[in-house]
């Protein structure tokens, strides 16, 4: 059976609230997700919250557009700078530059992020 996640976008309107309407929908609150784009990618592999590993489901992304707005440039620029104080040292250069890049509102934001981990993770 296909489960049907819905994640609505009036539900939050940043990054921080984005992971707190996942994990309510996606690990039934049982379990937060914080934020790490990998455990996101992970999750929706399966075997952790409610996707079972190899299991099919569906995301329905409600009120999408606003969310492509509160997820855009501005909270990437805050996620960047978290990741900046992070990363390893070879990696530091490439994410100053992701910020320069979407401090002129260029290249990918944090919306992108998570459809493409998504759209990748569709089966």
């Amino acid at each position: 059976m296909n489960k049907i996640f819905i994640i609505d976008g009036e539900k939050f309107s940043d990054f921080k609230g984005f992971c707190k309407e996942f994990s309510n929908v996606v690990l039934s609150g049982k379990h937060e997700w914080n934020g790490n784009l990998d455990a996101f990618n992970d999750i929706l592999y399966g075997g952790f919250g409610n996707i079972e590993s190899g299991e099919e489901y569906t995301i329905i992304w409600r009120n999408s557009v606003k969310s492509k707005r509160d997820l855009g440039y501005e909270e990437t620029i805050i996620k960047l700078n978290e990741i900046l104080k992070n990363c390893h040292p070879t990696n530091k250069e490439r994410v100053i530059q992701e910020i320069r890049d979407a401090k002129m509102n260029k290249g990918s934001t944090i919306f992108d992020w998570i459809e493409e981990i998504i759209l990748d993770n569709e089966i």
